[in-house]
């Protein structure tokens, strides 16, 4: 299955019904661990990312995915915004090589590892992500193995981050940013991502 500008259209739209959904849970998730605005956070870098896709007139992939880079670096506050923009730049780097979930992710991943210096285990987003590419390469990845990953950041110290501060007390929470991964890869399931 090879990722279009058809397919992300409709998982931009899913995550953005998604986040305002959710907006408000994601936020909660932060307060004990964050600054208590990743959902609103979220929000705002898909309106940007809604508004930026809509003023598009036949983009082809590497645009699209550059658009949503753009907007959410620009929009979203604190870790989240750097880190999910640097994933959709990278895709929309190497988009012309490739068109695979299974590559382009690995590649974001990669670059979000860069970025933010975690790594699995830390309780972050990657969490979510690395458990996704995995099971990408294998086929057999599925909404339940996304919720799965992010359930298991409940039980992880956290590493990185703002929530780093609370060390052992972190234990018990779900990380925001694996949450709101899990919704952006659910959508993407969603939208028809995999086959």
């Amino acid at each position: 299955m090879m990722i279009t500008v058809e397919i992300v259209d409709k998982w931009m739209e899913l995550f953005y019904q998604k986040i305002s959904e959710q907006k408000a849970y994601l936020s909660e998730l932060d307060t004990p661990i964050g600054d208590g605005d990743h959902g609103n956070n979220m929000m705002r870098g898909m309106q940007g990312v809604k508004d930026g896709l809509a003023k598009l007139s036949e983009p082809d992939l590497k645009l699209t995915f550059k658009t949503i880079a753009m907007s959410l670096i620009s929009k979203v506050g604190g870790a989240a915004g750097p880190l999910y923009g640097t994933a959709f730049l990278e895709m929309a780097k190497n988009c012309e090589e490739t068109k695979e979930p299974a590559e382009l992710f690995k590649l974001a991943l990669e670059g979000i590892k860069k970025r933010g210096g975690a790594t699995t285990g830390d309780k972050t987003m990657i969490d979510v992500w690395a458990p996704v590419v995995d099971a990408l390469a294998a086929a057999s990845l599925s909404v339940e193995k996304v919720k799965e990953a992010a359930e298991g950041t409940r039980d992880l110290v956290a590493k990185k981050g703002r929530a780093s501060y609370l060390g052992e007390r972190s234990v018990g929470h779900l990380d925001p940013g694996a949450v709101s991964s899990q919704y952006l890869f659910e959508s993407f399931i969603a939208a028809g991502g995999i086959k």
